[in-house]
């Protein structure tokens, strides 16, 4: 099995340095869960949320042309997010929002209009 970067797959810690962990992934390959993504929450010591031997479910950050695997346990924990369906407006809602922008739109200019004027001391066109 081939690692595609994206995908999200389960592996075995096979060992614990300072700086992360080292995971076995399917297909007898090995990468790295950085200690900045093994948790959402700042990780001091990576024994604390990590041990040998245990399962975890990783996303494929990075393949390197030189093989090394970049690997998250707090990406693959991620909810996807879910597109929002869309409604695509009718055309009589779109004149009605239309009318209603340029009606307010009117209105602004004229307020506008009449606060320069009055600035003015009313020399401006009436």
């Amino acid at each position: 099995m081939s690692v595609e970067v994206g995908s999200i797959v389960k592996g075995k810690v096979t060992g614990i340095k300072n700086f992360g962990a080292f995971v076995q992934l399917p297909g007898g390959k090995t990468g790295l869960v950085h200690i900045s993504e093994v948790a959402d929450q700042y990780v001091e010591d990576i024994n604390e949320h990590l041990s040998v031997g245990e399962e975890v479910e990783v996303k494929v950050l990075t393949v390197g042309d030189d093989g090394k695997i970049s690997l998250s346990i707090k990406k693959a924990k991620e909810p996807k997010p879910k597109p929002k369906p869309r409604k695509d407006p009718s055309p009589e809602d779109f004149e009605k929002k239309l009318s209603s922008f340029l009606k307010d739109s009117e209105d602004r200019m004229s307020t506008i209009k009449r606060q320069t004027e009055s600035r003015r001391g009313g020399r401006g066109k009436k």
